[in-house]
């Protein structure tokens, strides 16, 4: 059944960003690993999916959503994007999730990271016709360490331009959804001192690329989101890495609600995955990050 990791549900409206914003090249010249790669990143509106897809991503880039001015708290997060390393949910478990984030006064870094080459102008059904042949797996071991490289070195830039941000390097967390949920534990599991996320969210994540999920000994805080009836069966590797976090004796949060499936990112569908996004800010809060830094 693990052919099936890639596949995701898209099914929210899509919402065009209408602000430009600050766009990072994560790497001076070729990312490492790929220098050649000549492909150019694109987007596309897929029509089944009703949203806003990127692809062919060969430059790893952090575009930046900065809260209004006098409202920013300190806090940093980076945001990797689900789409089983084919494409990025650009919107829905991307942009809306940063925007929502900095009206909290959170500064919001959405990462797009190293993808498998699309050959045609459809992604979506390319993924599609990988996970109906059985070849979705070894296709994404071409990317994945690559893909978590990309998400530890925005940690590592993130806090090494704190300051220019107007954030506070002891308060940069990750977090990720599906594929760039797999990203996000990633980094959570593979951090150097330089990259350590403050706190990490791996949202419906796949799990199954890594040979376990133990904590290392300085482990931060972690928050954890699934659905029961996720089509990848997504809840029971989410619950393992709580369950992990726990007996280590780290702080670890884990919601699994009854409905909501593969994917829901932060699209309403009047079922209680709505408030996943509010769960988080609590737990944000609880944690003290929502609270200003004083300077």
């Amino acid at each position: 059944m693990r052919q099936f990791f890639f596949f995701v549900l898209f099914v929210v409206a899509f919402v065009p960003e209408t602000e430009a914003q600050k766009v990072i090249p994560l790497y001076n010249g070729k990312a490492p690993g790929s220098e050649k790669w000549d492909w150019q990143e694109k987007e596309t509106y897929n029509e089944m999916t009703k949203q806003n897809l990127v692809y062919n991503v060969s430059q790893p880039t952090l575009t930046v959503y900065a809260p209004a001015a006098g409202t920013s708290n300190g806090t940093a997060v980076v945001i990797a994007p689900g789409g089983g390393f084919h494409i990025l949910s650009i919107d829905n478990e991307g942009i809306n999730v940063a925007k929502w984030l900095a009206a909290k006064g959170v500064t919001a870094f959405v990462l797009k990271y190293r993808l498998v080459k699309s050959v045609t102008n459809d992604p979506f059904m390319e993924m599609m016709q990988f996970i109906q042949s059985g070849k979705a797996d070894s296709m994404h071991l071409t990317v994945f360490d690559m893909s978590v490289k990309d998400g530890i070195e925005a940690m590592r830039y993130v806090r090494a331009h704190a300051a220019e941000f107007g954030i506070d390097p002891k308060r940069i967390g990750i977090m990720g959804f599906s594929a760039g949920g797999t990203v996000a534990a990633g980094v959570t599991l593979k951090y150097t001192a330089a990259s350590r996320p403050d706190f990490s969210a791996p949202i419906y994540a796949y799990l199954g690329s890594f040979p376990n999920t133990q904590p290392q000994k300085d482990a931060p805080p972690l928050f954890l989101a699934a659905a029961s009836d996720d089509q990848l069966g997504l809840a029971i590797p989410s619950l393992a890495m709580y369950t992990d976090w726990i007996k280590g004796g780290k702080s670890a949060e884990v919601h699994i609600y009854a409905k909501g499936g593969h994917g829901f990112g932060i699209r309403k569908q009047s079922i209680p995955t709505d408030g996943w996004i509010d769960r988080f800010g609590d737990w944000l809060d609880a944690q003290g990050l929502l609270i200003p830094v004083k300077k």
